[in-house]
């Protein structure tokens, strides 16, 4: 038991970090991001990619991956986001939807369905801690989403950036009064967001296959830890992202593997059936 309680943590961690990137994008954009999950498989694709040609190990990689998912992010809001916003908010949605759908497609005809699997990286092996055995590339990639969610936490609660992003999110006319340009912020939270979700995918190609649907799960679950955590709320989108690790690894142990999803939905439904503006969210 107390090896799966271990396992959900360190898995849940990784779900908080790219629920944290969701949430971000969400919280101040005001945007639904339905192509979240796409852009974790760009990132894996990249790290892969980075790992084949050029030899270099994904924790060498990420930051590299993360740079590149940043400019795509930024692409993203400059060329699709941005010339909609001013219309109906189902277009934008319905545009990050069909975003998400053309990325995995050129995947699909770029690298074919095949599953791809990084044969042996610097985090390859395992660890034991207090009699409990764990992949150290789990662990690994869970200490450096921990790390990596600290760090954006400090930077949007703690810093004048952070203030301004805060405060257009609350309010853009007044936010514009003060100086503080809305587009520009939003393409800095665009890039934020999906350096994060590049970092994640990076790091995940360390013990996960990389193939074009990838995104499908990761990006399911980071919608549920921040519908569930309180919409745009970044503390909700942490905590929720950890208890959908501890009741998927929970689930697995006392009852079956294959019912891991119905009990995290089952969670998800209790949660917005008793406060149904999430755990951080306001009444």
């Amino acid at each position: 038991m107390y090896e799966a309680l271990a396992t959900g943590l360190v898995n849940g961690l990784i779900y908080a970090l790219i629920a944290v990137g969701l949430a971000l994008i969400w919280g101040i954009t005001d945007v639904i991001n339905f192509a979240h999950g796409d852009f974790l498989m760009l990132g894996m694709y990249a790290a892969y990619w980075l790992y084949t040609l050029a030899h270099l190990d994904p924790t060498l990689s990420a930051p590299l991956v993360a740079c590149l998912l940043a400019f795509v992010g930024f692409l993203s809001y400059a060329l699709i986001i941005r010339p909609l916003q001013r219309g109906p908010s189902m277009v934008v949605i319905l545009a990050t939807f069909g975003l998400g759908l053309v990325l995995r497609q050129l995947a699909f005809i770029a690298f074919s369905p095949d599953y791809r699997n990084l044969p042996a990286t610097w985090l390859s092996g395992s660890v034991r801690m207090a009699g409990i055995s764990m992949g150290l590339p789990q662990v690994g990639t869970g200490l450096v989403s921990l790390l990596v969610v600290v760090l954006l936490f400090f930077l949007v609660y703690r810093t004048r950036w952070g203030h301004a992003l805060q405060a257009v999110a609350e309010d853009r006319e007044a936010a514009l009064l003060v100086g503080i340009a809305s587009n520009r912020v939003n393409a800095q939270v665009w890039m934020l967001g999906s350096a994060a979700v590049g970092l994640a995918g990076a790091l995940l190609t360390t013990f996960f296959y990389i193939f074009p649907s990838v995104g499908n799960v990761f990006g399911l679950l980071a919608f549920v830890a921040v519908a569930m955590g309180g919409f745009g709320s970044l503390p909700g989108a942490f905590v929720s992202g950890i208890v959908i690790g501890l009741v998927e690894a929970l689930t697995g142990y006392f009852v079956l593997p294959a019912y891991k999803m119905v009990s995290i939905f089952l969670i998800f439904l209790l949660v917005l059936w008793y406060r149904p503006r999430g755990l951080f969210g306001r009444w």
